[in-house]
């Protein structure tokens, strides 16, 4: 099956552009050079490089591998140990690392290639590997079909077409950035400008000159353009501003409603299963909720016990996904494939949602770190991090729930704030939840440790 348009926009990476044709022309070069290879990796630096080697993947329905530029050298041994990965794609600069697989420059490959192939629907289009904050990262198999249906989908909810100019500065070794930041404007047809880096000044400068439209971001990006008001005013001429890979908080949702004049796109998904949830162009966007299925997804809440939980709003429980979008499986892990599916067959994602009524959505957090069970109540992280957060004094925080001999767990801060004491924020927490949801410890800190997305990696939070 064919993922991408022929015909479409130009793309601009950290300030290097090519036209399409071009960029495919360099691409086929690539693919006829991995042509026949069980899989590929990527060293994925925000560059041209990485995109014309991705794609060169795609046309010859060859697995590609991304991996993070700074990965240390344990990470990147397992992924390309693991994906068995039989070459590696990278720009002559980047220096060789010990154990690299033998290695085919991308920038001495020429840019008039003919090759156009392809793979079935159900063909390996990606490996993409997962964080590993439980243990060492597994791929993930992801299919051309997969991806397809999630683009499509997506294109479809928020009125993506060939006219938008896609602006973001993304890391390119995730889904975020990657299917949806590179192969997305590829199959929509849209041009692409890539800031290199997320940053405000980047943004609102693609605003004024490149005519963007469509803008991808994740919280801290938002959060950075929030404290930036002349960089944020300057996206008031765009259409869409989307926020995702974790939770936006509430006040950086209303700052930006102010500021831009739009209220942000949220959406919700995981390496898994791509993106499963989202608020529409043409719909209601509601701070803290992450919208609606898209076309051809279906949810469901479980309760620990495997029972139904009702969509009421109110009640939490493991969201569980069916869609065309999920992955194949992990990558030499039949058992964590197995473990990660119920026994009808839907996705479990380990997530903890309430479901409403009318089938808006919010995420509560992973279960593992983002459900606190305290005193016999169940409390979800967020809402107690988005209280901390409406304090004029926090610029950062984040929740857990934290060994105590009486209530099994307790609600246990850390929050990164200017000129205000544990009591206060404590106090100011129960004055508008529950007296059970307040936090029972409050721990200033300089900063939270976040991953290369911006996610809080709550498994690293000491005093």
């Amino acid at each position: 099956m064919d993922l991408l348009r022929d015909a479409g926009g130009p793309v601009r990476i950290a300030g290097r552009d090519l036209p399409r044709d071009e960029l495919l022309g360099w691409a086929s070069a690539v693919a006829a050079e991995i042509r026949g290879a069980d899989s590929v990796a990527v060293h994925a630096t925000a560059t041209l490089e990485t995109a014309a080697a991705v794609v060169g993947g795609v046309l010859a329905g060859v697995p590609v591998v991304p991996i993070p530029p700074d990965s240390g050298p344990a990470e990147r041994a397992h992924i390309l140990g693991d994906s068995g990965a039989s070459l590696l794609l990278a720009a002559g600069d980047v220096e060789p690392a010990e154990g690299d697989p033998p290695r085919i420059p991308v920038d001495t490959l020429p840019r008039n290639g003919s090759e156009r192939g392809g793979a079935d629907a159900g063909a390996t289009a990606m490996i993409l590997y997962t964080s590993g904050t439980t243990g060492a990262p597994k791929g993930v198999l992801i299919s051309r079909g997969a991806i397809a249906a999630g683009l499509d989908a997506l294109a479809e909810a928020w009125a993506w077409t060939p006219g938008d100019v896609l602006v973001h500065g993304l890391p390119l070794f995730h889904v975020h950035g990657l299917v949806l930041g590179v192969l997305g404007p590829l199959r929509v047809g849209s041009p692409l400008v890539h800031t290199g880096r997320p940053r405000p000044e980047a943004y609102a400068a693609a605003a004024r000159d490149d005519g963007g439209s469509l803008f991808f971001g994740v919280p801290t990006v938002w959060s950075r353009t929030a404290a930036d008001p002349s960089a944020a005013r300057a996206l008031r001429g765009a259409r869409l501003l989307v926020s995702g890979s974790a939770p936006l908080p509430v006040p950086v949702f209303e700052r930006l409603a102010d500021l831009t004049g739009h209220r942000p796109v949220e959406r919700y998904g995981m390496t898994e299963t791509l993106i499963t949830v989202s608020a529409r162009a043409d719909g209601d966007r509601r701070p803290g909720h992450v919208g609606t299925p898209l076309q051809g997804v279906e949810t469901r809440l479980r309760g620990e016990d495997g029972a139904p939980v009702p969509h009421d709003g109110e009640t939490p429980g493991e969201l569980h996904v069916r869609a065309p979008l999920l992955f194949k499986g992990y990558l030499n892990r039949p058992d964590a494939t197995a473990e990660s599916f119920a026994a009808d067959g839907w996705f479990r994602t380990g997530d903890i949602a309430t479901i409403g009524p009318d089938g808006w959505h919010r995420i509560v957090g992973r279960a593992s770190t983002d459900l606190i069970k305290s005193g016999g109540y169940r409390i979800g992280a967020g809402e107690i991090e988005n209280a901390l957060l409406a304090h004029p004094a926090v610029r950062e925080a984040a929740v857990v729930g934290t060994p105590h001999d009486d209530l099994g767990e307790q609600v246990t801060a850390y929050v990164v704030a200017d000129g205000v004491g544990e009591k206060q924020l404590i106090d100011f927490v129960a004055d508008s939840l529950s007296v059970h949801k307040r936090p029972r410890a409050v721990h200033l800190v300089d900063s939270l440790p976040r991953n290369a997305m911006g996610k809080i990696m709550k498994t690293r939070l000491t005093p």
